[in-house]
């Protein structure tokens, strides 16, 4: 969720100063529906919000909320208001509200994107890339960048679905002779990162062990196609930003929001679902971030004039 704020600061130009807050009682429970005396809400347990007011504020999440409208109000509306993701109250309370377009809501300043917000960028993949290129060089093509996460609130990434996935992507190795690139995440388990590790031992694969300096850009650079598991909007949409053929695997579980997005990417033929076979398609990437940041330039920049700054 951080990484959408920095992400979308980071395309206007900006180095942003990061709070993260922590939130009083009973701002803590109520919020967002509480919104008196929010000048009061953020608590000694994160980071202070207090002046001077900057010209624009970023936030996401449901902490974040309170001490948004308290710098709105206090700075008299100079302010300028971003949130990201709904705020589960009416967008105007806030400059500008930015949603996925599986999240319901609309509004005259709610800017509705097809994936999530990032910090991913073609720089920053292709530095990544040359810095690791040496070493994954024994890699053949195809390269498979494959981006494992696992358990959350609504997906289970089980033993089995772990065992299926894994022999597939032996097989694209054996078959295909595919290059395999694999990153797990906190959240895949030990269990299942060793289904992983034995299944692709001995054919051309790199399973980070999680030492030294995350190749997940890296492995996005030099793939030739990507899959990634359906628990992470973010993996997803910055797999989507590459441009590169993106397979995804379902896991066990689901919401409605979720399945609304990948069935969006589906109908949008940037994304299919893991199946164990290897196509090419092409699309044209996915460039939220852009897109917001260059339609909040100019609204800032119309706000500063309307302001007289």
């Amino acid at each position: 969720m951080e990484n959408q704020c920095l992400g979308l600061a980071e395309a206007l130009g900006l180095t942003p100063v990061v709070k993260r807050v922590q939130l009083r009682s009973p701002w803590r429970q109520l919020s967002p529906y509480l919104r008196v005396g929010n000048r009061f809400a953020a608590g000694p347990n994160g980071d202070p919000i207090e002046p001077p007011w900057p010209d624009l504020l970023i936030g996401t999440g449901r902490r974040a909320i309170a001490p948004s409208l308290a710098v709105r109000k206090a700075s008299a509306g100079r302010t300028f208001t971003v949130q990201i993701q709904d705020p589960m109250i009416s967008p105007r309370h806030f400059d500008m509200v930015v949603v996925p377009r599986h999240d319901r809501l609309r509004g005259p300043n709610v800017m509705v994107t097809r994936g999530a917000l990032h910090r991913v960028t073609p720089r920053i993949l292709a530095d990544a890339a040359e810095r690791h290129a040496p070493r994954l060089a024994h890699l053949p093509h195809p390269r498979v960048a494959v981006l494992i996460g696992g358990n959350n609130g609504v997906y289970a990434l089980t033993p089995t679905i772990m065992g299926d996935v894994a022999e597939k992507l032996a097989d694209l190795a054996r078959q295909h002779g595919a290059g395999l690139m694999v990153t797990p995440s906190r959240r895949t388990g030990a269990d299942n990162e060793a289904i992983l590790r034995a299944r692709l031992r001995d054919l051309p694969a790199e399973v980070w062990d999680g030492t030294g300096e995350n190749p997940y850009f890296a492995y996005l650079g030099l793939a030739d196609v990507v899959v990634v598991t359906c628990d992470s909007v973010s993996m997803t949409s910055e797999a989507c930003s590459t441009g590169k053929p993106v397979y995804v695997i379902e896991l066990d579980g689901g919401s409605p929001k979720f399945r609304a997005f990948h069935d969006g990417l589906y109908q949008d033929a940037i994304t299919r679902p893991f199946t164990g076979e290897l196509d090419r398609w092409t699309y044209t990437p996915m460039d939220e971030t852009r897109i917001v940041a260059e339609e909040l330039r100019q609204q800032l920049a119309a706000h500063r004039a309307r302001m007289g700054r």
